[in-house]
């Protein structure tokens, strides 16, 4: 009887996935770093130059706005691709939607570096900015959901929270190498950065997507994917529609879950480079406080997922959360110190610790409301269609506070509303990790 309630698979394979499992989590870094790499060098140069060069004004907060808009066209776009790689992702499978990815990201960054400012052709540069920008978003929007499925999908639901927490560091480390190479290139005199200087770490893009390529391109295709495809009968035509019929308050508790780590992350990375500038913290200071910040998360958020594995998704989750409305005030009122070592403490706590375990989380939590045959569609589209309300307008938001009142703190508010959103969906969602094994039981039972 005790063999028969065991969902074993077969030792061969046991062994295999033991084999390939810390492989594939260090494909999945790796790839998905140089995408994000792509995507957060857009909004530090949304933040430091591209107001400037593509949107000129009398007003510097008007240019910051205006970039920052175009900052978030890119996330209204990436639900199209959330859809679109979601819907082939299930059908087709996720390691040939994340080659796809990775080229169009890579394509449209190094785009990005050639660009005509607006100085040269007038409008059309803003309106070239832009499509760039949605191609990016389609990019990202498929993005995350194939690389958390690409070790989720490997891993057994006793380890899945560590192993799966992986895949995120990718984020971390994309940011850390943006922020580097921009901070590098930075360096140069005033006149040389912004008259070719901003371009160099875009078009390093080409390079970094080689790279990118020769991993992905050589690694196999999750067992749960395949095992899912050999029942045909199983593999919904639209995959995203049925996951609304049927998941929706999956997706539902997705969007909600992500408002504090989504649109908190983007206040605390990208918001807060222009709010240091603006009260006369240097740029230096705040990307390397925020440097600092990623690395010491690079960390936190393996350890915030192995903790998931013993104690449950939710108080992890609500621990990040809760977390950060508490955090809200007192970052910046550390800030306002300007003095660098608080900045640093400002930022590594509400990065590392209260986004960390958030998104450290995230692939195991969000992996495990959702049935193998939609899943891909089920984590994109709730993944992709938060960042739109959270992420994409948070910095514009965050900016127009700041512009409306002269003072940080309709942001701080702000801030923890983000907080209490994601608290109250965490709230209503039910604890994952008993239910992975349960539903992987029936799904045996079914095959």
């Amino acid at each position: 009887m005790s063999r028969s309630k065991t969902p074993a698979v077969p030792a061969e394979q046991q062994t295999g996935r033991a084999r390939s499992i810390r492989r594939v989590a260090a494909a999945s870094l790796i790839g998905s770093a140089l995408e994000w790499y792509d995507f957060f060098l857009y909004g530090t140069a949304a933040a430091l130059v591209l107001n400037k060069l593509f949107f000129p004004a009398t007003n510097p907060t008007i240019g910051t706005l205006a970039a920052f808009a175009t900052f978030a066209v890119g996330f209204v776009a990436r639900p199209v691709g959330g859809v679109i790689f979601g819907h082939f992702g299930d059908r087709v499978g996720r390691k040939a939607m994340l080659v796809i990815t990775l080229v169009i990201m890579g394509a449209s960054t190094a785009l990005i570096g050639v660009l005509p400012t607006y100085h040269q052709v007038g409008m059309l540069a803003p309106v070239l900015l832009v499509i760039v920008r949605i191609a990016q978003g389609i990019a990202v929007g498929g993005e995350w959901g194939g690389a958390v499925l690409l070790i989720s999908e490997q891993s057994t639901s006793k380890r899945r929270g560590f192993y799966s927490a992986f895949s995120q560091t990718g984020v971390t480390l994309g940011f850390v190498v943006s922020a580097a190479v921009f901070a590098a290139f930075g360096a140069l005199p005033q006149d040389a950065f912004m008259a070719w200087g901003w371009r160099l770490p875009f078009l390093l893009s080409i390079v970094l997507v080689t790279v990118g390529l020769l991993i992905r391109t050589r690694i196999a295709e999750t067992p749960e994917f395949e095992q899912a495809k050999k029942s045909a009968e199983q593999r919904p035509h639209l995959p995203v529609v049925q996951v609304l019929k049927e998941q929706y308050r999956s997706v539902l508790l997705v969007i909600g879950a992500r408002m504090a780590e989504n649109g908190g992350s983007y206040v605390l990375l990208v918001f807060s480079l222009a709010y240091g500038t603006r009260i006369g913290i240097s740029t230096g200071v705040m990307l390397t406080a925020v440097i600092i910040a990623n690395i010491v998360e690079t960390a936190t958020i393996v350890g915030f997922g192995a903790l998931s594995d013993r104690i449950g998704r939710r108080p992890v989750y609500l621990l990040g959360a809760g977390g950060l409305v508490l955090w809200a005030f007192p970052f910046f009122w550390l800030l306002n110190t300007k003095n660098p070592l608080l900045v640093c403490v400002a930022v590594i706590v509400a990065v590392g610790v209260c986004h960390g375990a958030m998104i450290g989380t995230q692939p195991s939590f969000f992996t495990e409301l959702f049935t193998t045959k939609v899943r891909y569609s089920g984590l994109a589209l709730g993944h992709e269609v938060s960042g739109v309300f959270a992420g994409g307008f948070a910095p514009f938001i965050a900016t127009a506070l700041l512009a409306w009142q002269g003072s940080y703190w309709p942001v701080a508010l702000y801030l923890a509303a983000l907080g209490v959103l994601s608290v109250l969906a965490v709230a209503l969602a039910p604890e994952t990790v008993g239910r992975a094994r349960r539903r992987r039981r029936e799904d045996i039972k079914q095959r």
